[in-house]
């Protein structure tokens, strides 16, 4: 199977569903060779057997961001299976939302240790393998990386600390050949909003993101692997995400004129909104 990622060994964290799986195809498309990481050992087979039928080369490997010992016991299995690591995508994350007022510095934390320890992590078990092969790293982060919105403040605070790491670490890694692509997707039709505060899936719920918004995963993917194929540093993946990041950027004062206007006593609407009703359960 030929491609722009022909041979190359690609870890990919958090691939059992959404973007993560979305990749893992793209990039088998184009010839990689798949090691799957998550939590969900089911969801991990199911894809690998599905991407080993269409012919692509995937091994599964169960773990959890937050165990480093975990991620670097996958580490070392994806380098002595295919002899390699070419790319990571550091993609595993989930979002805390909420009124500040009604969240606790617990929360932060747990935010923070999947979105940005976790990805730090991901970032040192892969370091030495991407060196040696002059790779790619893909940090996914998110448009809310750039702004603050009414009821993110944590999932906002935890994508700065990931754009503030991936522009650092732009300019460091490019000593050992390493390109950083940081993924900044707006809103793409996945489980995100599914999930409640604590990470967990809450399966019959409904997306509260209106259709026309959200951008198919399988879409989202593929631009994302071509941004990492060009080897670019950001890449803002949607076309509101654009426009919004865009807006923020060059009209900051005129962008949070709007953001008030907006929000302007509707924040217990804008709450509801960031969840189906059924994450909002708190599914066990």
């Amino acid at each position: 199977m030929s491609g722009r990622f022909h041979n190359q060994a690609v870890l990919i964290t958090g691939a059992s569903s959404g973007i993560g799986a979305e990749m893992a195809r793209c990039f088998a498309q184009e010839g990689a060779r798949l090691a799957l990481t998550a939590r969900r050992r089911d969801r991990l087979d199911a894809l690998a057997a599905e991407l080993q039928a269409n012919g692509a080369q995937a091994i599964a490997i169960e773990a959890d961001v937050t165990d480093r010992a975990a991620l670097d016991a996958a580490v070392d299995e994806t380098a002595r299976t295919f002899g390699r690591l070419d790319v990571a995508v550091a993609n595993a994350g989930f979002g805390v939302n909420g009124m500040f007022e009604r969240l606790r510095t617990e929360d932060f934390r747990r935010q923070f240790e999947t979105n940005v320890f976790g990805l730090v992590d991901t970032v040192y078990a892969a370091l030495p393998y991407l060196i040696e092969s002059r790779g790619r790293l893909g940090l996914v982060s998110s448009v809310l990386g750039q702004f603050g919105a009414p009821a993110s403040s944590i999932y906002a605070a935890s994508k700065h600390a990931v754009n503030g790491l991936a522009e650092s670490l732009h300019y460091e890694l490019a000593e050992h050949g390493i390109s950083v692509t940081c993924i900044q997707p707006g809103v793409i039709a996945t489980e995100f909003r599914l999930r409640d505060n604590e990470g967990r899936l809450a399966p019959d719920g409904e997306d509260p993101a209106p259709r026309w918004l959200a951008m198919p995963a399988d879409k989202a993917a593929r631009a994302m692997v071509r941004a990492m194929a060009r080897r670019r540093y950001e890449a803002v993946i949607t076309g509101h995400g654009k426009l919004l990041t865009s807006l923020r950027r060059h009209f900051p004062r005129t962008f949070r004129w709007i953001g008030r206007r907006l929000s302007e006593g509707k924040l217990e609407a804008i709450e509801k909104g960031k969840r189906s009703e059924a994450s909002r359960q708190s599914p066990e």
